[in-house]
């Protein structure tokens, strides 16, 4: 019980020190001599800082008064944890005042001022030695950027040419850049750059997120080249003769003589057709018959019949065979093949239609043609009775055989013709073009 008691008795006593401690003491002697030396320790702490020549010090029982004015409030508040760091000062009173006279407050910023034109005075000619070495190295990137090789030698076309070229005028700018800063000593002013520099091209790509996409359909549809000029295509439901292709869009010149400008991001995402692609090009049509006809020895005339054509090919060979039974008559579905850098196709198409119908007939045997009659009925009354009996052609009892086409008949003179526009078009403007003959094929 006893050491109990001892020990309550010094947590009692020891309580009251630790929190005189903790809360700072104040120390019963004090001297005029201690007041004088705190007041004089203050006037040369202001005297080396300048801006506090108005400002007064008066200390007494360790409490330290100030009078006076400044230049800015922010001077005057930094009076007291300055006065508080003084060893022996018990309080601080700060009666400090801005100033309300504009030309004292007008000093500091004039000081300023002369004190930032002489820094840039030391600066300059070390930030014009960097600016030299930046234009030097980027004149260098683009001297480089400008040799046609090894830049044409790498790269499938004059497009993707250009763009190593622009790749490289970009990486000798950041060189320079790079170069240029650390001569100035501000390296680490780059980071900031870049990481500005990425948050402005994140906020352009989502800005111009459909022109990045065309952009890259270009390189690629030029890299893959699926179509050269004056083909024959089919692109998203467009058909016509190509123009050429652009860094933006795929030009068309339409069967009727319109331009087609598909953006080249729908072109590469699109199903394309190319017709001219491959030499050899089918043709097909349907004839009717009349249902009492014997239909395999009509069918094989109308085989015999193609394969006569001269402008028909060999090889694959034509075709024919029975397709519906329609209003009257049984449909025949003939195809043949022709070589299209040659023969257009739909004259041939029309030609080997005239010379299989003509066969046909000569053989005896009717190519049907449906009628439709209407025939009132009563005086009064309004009924109508509609016959669709087919009827046949009339003809006379002996056909005279067919004359066969001749190449001439089928010439491919509407292509050419579509083609000189096309190459007339292509003379006039040949910049910007990324089809090449010489490029590879897809």
């Amino acid at each position: 019980m006893r050491f109990f008691a001892l020990l309550a008795l010094l947590l009692t006593l020891t309580l009251p020190v630790a929190a005189q401690e903790a809360a700072g003491t104040i120390n019963t002697e004090n001297s005029a001599s201690q007041d004088a030396a705190i007041a004089e320790r203050l006037r040369e702490i202001l005297r080396e800082l300048g801006n506090y020549s108005d400002v007064t010090v008066t200390v007494n029982e360790g409490v330290v008064t100030l009078r006076g004015t400044t230049t800015s409030a922010a001077e005057a508040t930094a009076l007291d944890p300055l006065a508080n760091r003084v060893e022996g000062v018990v309080a601080v009173r700060n009666n400090v005042v801005e100033t309300a006279d504009i030309g004292a407050r007008l000093d500091p910023a004039v000081d300023r001022f002369t004190a930032r034109m002489e820094q840039l005075i030391t600066f300059l000619p070390l930030a014009l030695i960097a600016l030299c070495i930046f234009a030097l190295i980027v004149f260098l990137g683009v001297l480089i950027a400008r040799l046609r090789q090894p830049w044409e030698r790498l790269a499938p076309n004059a497009f993707i040419a250009e763009l190593y070229r622009q790749f490289i005028r970009i990486a000798f700018v950041i060189i320079g850049i790079v170069v240029a800063l650390d001569v100035l000593n501000a390296t680490a002013l780059l980071s900031t750059i870049l990481g500005a520099a990425g948050i402005i091209g994140l906020a352009l790509g989502f800005a111009v997120r459909d022109t990045v996409e065309n952009y890259i359909a270009s390189v690629m549809l030029s890299i893959r080249q699926p179509f050269s000029p004056n083909d024959s295509v089919e692109i998203n439901g467009d058909k016509g003769k190509v123009i050429k292709l652009t860094s933006r869009a795929t030009i068309l010149l339409s069967f009727d003589g319109n331009h087609i400008r598909i953006p080249n991001a729908t072109v590469f995402k699109s199903r394309i057709i190319n017709y001219s692609r491959n030499p050899e090009r089918r043709f097909d049509f349907q004839i009717g018959i009349a249902s009492d006809a014997d239909l395999a020895a009509v069918r094989d005339l109308a085989a015999k019949a193609v394969e006569g054509q001269p402008f028909v090919v060999d090889t694959p060979g034509p075709s024919v065979w029975i397709d519906r039974i329609g209003d009257g008559a049984i449909f025949l579905t003939v195809t043949g093949w022709i070589d299209q850098r040659e023969t257009d196709l739909l004259r041939a198409r029309g030609e080997t239609l005239r010379l299989v119908k003509e066969t046909i007939e000569a053989a005896g045997v009717e190519v049907p043609d449906t009628t439709y009659r209407i025939q009132m009925l009563g005086a009064n009354t309004a009924k109508v009775q509609v016959d669709n009996t087919p009827t046949a052609p009339v003809t006379t009892s002996k056909h005279a055989p067919a004359k066969a086409a001749t190449p001439q008949d089928v010439a491919a003179s509407g292509d050419e013709q579509l083609e000189e526009m096309i190459d007339a078009e292509r003379a006039q403007d040949e910049t910007g073009d990324l089809l090449s003959d010489e490029a590879a094929k897809e």
